[in-house]
């Protein structure tokens, strides 16, 4: 959750280290801090946003060759300046971290039995101190850090930076996210590519249980079990420009309207060859696309309710019993291992720890029939994986997850389609034209992004209120929860979704005039059931705000307001009604003030328990 970056260099590196930290802080943004080497350790920490370390950091005239910065989503420890990180111990080494240290307390309990002191609430100063009696151990940093890793349980990345060791960095991955940045005559660290883009391209992905040490003319990798590693370079292909605003004012209204563009990425990856075919998903899909019976669907949050979208599509289509749980729960209870299931993995970052976690979890009890969709290439989840679909979505910055989602369901429709087509249930005919339509989506969701001055009319009525309810039902039951998400994440309006005929046998008793009610109501098969649904809001006073689509027989009328989507697009109406929900959210949030990229308490990769 939190940001790292850290440089090695010829040349004052704090600029790099603040450029890199405002490009990370959508990964936290409780406190911000940075560390230099310089004849001691110089240290500048901030509460908020990286804007005000920035001044700090200028006010102080803050150089150095070697340094580390860090963004902090709080876990451990209140939001404090004495919480931010960098952590320093006895003024000798300095530590950021991202993750939780589970065993935090015993090793804290130890440290202080030792003589050393704590000056904040977090797990990361054990760290800290746990490696400094190390290197007082006549140990280099390098095995100073390596030792103290092996003593810490769960998961973290960490870079140190010391006194003893002017011209090094040393780092270490178990779980979270760290990158290595090659430069001329410079190297680099991160948690995410962004941070590293204005000064390299060419990076190295750390891998569970990697200790590395950067200096200026190298860097040395070594795995898990201590010998010299080889990790490949890779020239990254993200653009520096995709992580401006450019005319926008926030991320999530880029996000928003870059869905056109994403969708027609992601489906020209996905249909280049005019079929749903295994090869997709990698050189060995055909053979594990024949051993499937079953599949198991592992996500957590807006990933989630994407795999529960998926779900109607692989048993309408594919005739696959499929099932979707939350990756935090799911390793967590006894399950019923299934050697035949496909496994899949949904996370935008492909870092969510819960999800990596319930991967491993489906591995150990014998499930390798595992796939991952992924919007960013070479991170932990799909390298775990034994197929792999990316997603074309391209840099989200906006915590609340807008273009991910949508280019999300259009990888599992591809993956529903392409085991229906295996298992004999597609013809030719239906294969075009699903061929068909998903070419035509882009195009249908430009339409829906062009009710935006409708929606935003809308949004005043939900900006004053405390509670909202979102109905739906079928298929777009799931498109109702992200609708709910979405407000409640950005304006911190409560809401709720509920499928609609589940209305009366609860939610009902909470309808009133304060309570507005948004329905997603396509022309399908299920529409008179909607409507009978709405009739019993209306019956209670309720006020009704209709998602409809442009051939639904909808009428206005008191209490009922009703927007026109484009014209029923059949089985990818699901992505279509994402995008006034997505709308709504954004402007009630405009409305309240809240700050809409950055909303309390979340943060964008979500890499702790």
């Amino acid at each position: 959750m939190c940001g790292i970056v850290g440089a090695v260099g010829s040349r004052n590196i704090v600029p790099v280290l603040v450029e890199g930290l405002s490009r990370l802080e959508y990964r936290g943004y409780d406190s911000a801090g940075i560390a230099v080497l310089g004849e001691r350790i110089e240290r500048v920490r901030a509460v908020g946003r990286v804007s005000e370390l920035t001044q700090k950091a200028n006010a102080e005239n803050l150089t150095g060759f070697v340094g580390i910065g860090h963004t902090r989503w709080a876990t451990h420890g209140g939001v404090t300046e004495s919480n931010a990180h960098p952590h320093v111990s006895r003024g000798e080494i300095a530590v950021v971290h991202n993750g939780i240290i589970e065993n935090h307390d015993e090793q804290r309990d130890r440290l202080k039995a030792l003589g050393y002191v704590f000056e904040s609430q977090t797990d990361t100063e054990v760290i800290a101190h746990l490696i400094h009696y190390y290197l007082s151990q006549n140990n280099t940093l390098l095995s100073a850090v390596q030792k103290a890793v092996a003593e810490l349980t769960g998961a973290f990345a960490i870079s140190v930076v010391a006194l003893k060791s002017p011209d090094t960095m040393v780092c270490a991955r178990l779980g979270c996210p760290l990158l290595i940045g090659l430069g001329e005559g410079e190297n680099f660290i991160a948690s995410d590519v962004s941070a590293v883009l204005s000064v390299t391209r060419r990076v190295i992905y750390l891998e569970d249980g990697d200790v590395a040490a950067i200096e200026r003319q190298g860097v040395s990798i070594y795995g898990r079990d201590g010998a010299i590693a080889e990790r490949r370079i890779h020239l990254s292909d993200v653009s520096l420009a995709s992580m401006e605003l450019g005319p926008y004012s926030h991320f999530m209204q880029k996000e928003i309207h870059e869905q056109p563009r994403a969708l027609t990425d992601t489906i020209e990856a996905l249909i280049d060859d005019a079929s749903f075919s295994p090869a997709l998903f990698g050189k060995d899909a055909d053979e594990v696309f024949k051993q499937v019976d079953s599949v198991l669907i592992l996500a957590a949050g807006t990933s989630y309710y994407a795999g529960l979208t998926a779900r109607y599509w692989l048993e309408s289509m594919a005739k696959l019993p499929t099932s979707v749980e939350i990756s935090s729960e799911y390793r967590y209870r006894q399950s019923v291992p299934n050697a035949r299931q496909l496994i899949v993995t949904i996370s935008q970052s492909g870092e969510t720890l819960d999800t990596m976690e319930a991967l491993k979890h489906a591995k150990s009890l014998g499930q390798e029939l595992t796939l991952s969709i992924c919007n960013v290439q070479e991170s932990a989840i799909p390298r775990a994986s034994r197929l792999v679909l990316y997603t074309r979505a391209g840099a989200e910055i906006g915590v609340a997850s807008t273009k991910a989602f949508t280019t999300q369901l259009v990888a599992l429709f591809t993956l529903a389609a392409t085991l229906a087509k295996q298992r004999g249930l597609l013809s030719a005919k239906q294969e075009n034209a699903h061929l068909d339509a998903l070419r035509h989506l882009p195009g249908s969701v430009q339409y829906a992004l062009n009710l935006e001055p409708q929606i935003r009319e809308w949004a005043k009525a939900f900006a004053s209120k405390q509670h909202a309810l979102f109905l739906g039902r079928g298929v777009h039951y799931p498109i109702a929860l992200e609708g709910a998400l979405k407000l409640k994440e950005i304006s911190y309006i409560h809401a709720e979704a509920y499928p609609a005929g589940e209305l009366k046998h609860g939610p009902l008793a909470l309808v009133d005039r304060e309570m507005p009610v948004v329905v997603i109501a396509p022309n399908d098969a299920l529409l008179e059931k909607v409507k009978s649904n709405m009739q019993e809001v209306a019956a209670r006073g309720g006020e009704l705000f209709v998602f409809a689509d442009a051939d639904s027989h909808f009428t206005e009328s008191e209490g009922v307001h009703v927007i026109r989507t484009p014209r029923h697009v059949g089985v990818l109406s699901p992505i279509l009604h994402t995008i006034p929900v997505q709308l709504l959210a954004y402007h009630a949030a405009l409305l309240k003030g809240t700050d809409v990229d950055k909303p309390r308490n979340l943060a964008k990769s979500v890499t702790v328990e």
